[in-house]
């Protein structure tokens, strides 16, 4: 798909990770006449934009610009890259490629075919722009030279008057994800915001989950949100007001998942609980006591037209601490304050995660370089001159449905403009 060529060389700049914010940065660069070079160490291009979307790349989101879709120590930091390129710019850019695409949900966009598609519209991107190539190609160490960089790679040395950084985060290990972006940053003495797993599946200590492990499978669309237990601003940071998703949830063998959690995650942290409420937007308690009047059927078969069945039924006992024979019993037989009680349990189900399943099932990672060390103008560090971080790798994280790719056009785009216009 992509020429590499071996051996050292001299250029405006170097891009080292060729994701979907490191190639959309070198197009653009190299479209503006700098000389680029696109490193990467992968031995397959773009692994991440293939496996996104379970294949079809959920390449932005429609309002993928609104500011409160995206999480951080300042979230307003990615303001000004959003707006200078907002979604609408990069769906011109995939028309152009007659690249099939669709609305999924809440303004999701997805391929209709193929992540490959915009794998290959951004090499031929950068093809023609004549970005040079070095893969796979290891960054061993980077050092000042003069008023650039010199990089000492397996392709040999490489010098550049500007380093831009776009190397992603950790989650997904397995297709190359690594540190050496944070690494790099620290070893400038730049601020890196702790990493963690954020857009990942949520779980239970044993103990607690035993009960639960019957309902795997199960999914169902409802309410929740964290409810934050720390509120000592030194130990939880500057938080993010946690936000009250309406998302399919799934249990699993080991927690939950599904988007509603998914969403959920980037907003909990240890010894934060789950609000879950299993029939959003329903009077449960009203409803259960106007059926009281000459009711015949059994609670749990109520129950089973408002829930999956086997969660009615095999999920009773757990979810509202009754026991399971309770829920054969005629709703006729129950006091109202049962009904109402029970009726809480459903829709203020409460529990608390021990963990999450970690970099292997993230999908993308909360925290990175902090933005207070970088220009939101430019994506430069304000301390190293001509040193630039785009993408996951900044402490940006946006919502689950498209937001995080629109975070990696942005801040590519921002860095593009700034870099060629800034001259040296």
């Amino acid at each position: 798909m992509t020429r590499t060529i071996k051996g050292p060389g001299s250029f405006d700049v170097a891009i080292v990770g060729a994701g979907a914010a490191g190639m959309h940065c070198a197009a653009q660069a190299g479209g503006r006449g700098a000389r680029v070079v696109l490193i990467d160490h992968a031995p397959r291009l773009a692994e991440k934009i293939r496996i996104s979307g379970g294949g079809r790349c959920n390449f932005t989101n429609l309002e993928g610009d609104q500011i409160d879709r995206y999480l951080g120590d300042d979230p307003l930091f990615a303001r000004f890259a959003l707006r200078e390129h907002p979604p609408a710019e990069f769906v011109d850019l995939v028309r152009r490629y007659r690249i099939g695409f669709h609305e999924k949900h809440r303004g999701q966009l997805f391929c209709d075919t193929s992540a490959e598609e915009i794998i290959a519209m951004l090499v031929a991107e950068c093809d023609r722009a004549g970005v040079e190539w070095r893969r796979p190609v290891a960054v061993r160490s980077v050092a000042r030279s003069g008023q650039g960089f010199q990089l000492q790679t397996d392709a040999g040395s490489i010098d550049a008057r500007r380093l831009v950084v776009a190397t992603g985060g950790l989650p997904v290990p397995k297709i190359g994800a690594t540190d050496w972006g944070l690494i790099l940053a620290k070893q400038f003495g730049l601020i890196v915001v702790e990493p963690r797993p954020a857009l990942v599946p949520l779980t239970f200590a044993p103990q607690d989950w035993t009960a639960f492990v019957p309902l795997a499978g199960i999914s169902l669309e409802v309410g929740i949100q964290v409810q934050p237990q720390s509120v000592d601003p030194v130990a939880s940071g500057r938080r993010t007001k946690p936000v009250r998703f309406v998302e399919d949830l799934l249990f699993t063998h080991r927690g939950l998942s599904g988007p509603a959690v998914l969403q959920t995650s980037s907003f909990w942290r240890p010894g934060d609980a789950l609000q879950v409420n299993l029939l959003p937007g329903q009077e449960l308690a009203k409803d259960l006591v106007q059926l009281k009047s000459g009711g015949r059927k059994a609670l749990s078969t109520i129950l089973a037209e408002r829930l999956p069945r086997r969660l009615a039924q095999d999920g009773f006992e757990p979810l509202t601490g009754h026991p399971a024979a309770l829920g054969s019993s005629r709703i006729a037989d129950f006091p109202d304050r049962v009904l109402e009680d029970l009726s809480g349990r459903i829709q203020s189900w409460t529990m608390t995660p021990s963990g999450s399943e970690g970099w292997r099932k993230a999908e993308v990672m909360r925290g990175g370089v902090s933005t207070r060390e970088l220009d939101p103008r430019t994506m430069e560090s304000r301390r190293i001159p001509r040193l630039h971080f785009i993408g996951e790798v900044v402490d940006i994280t946006g919502w689950l449905g498209g937001y995080n790719f629109q975070w990696a056009w942005s801040s590519a785009t921002v860095c593009a403009r700034a870099m060629t216009e800034l001259g040296d």
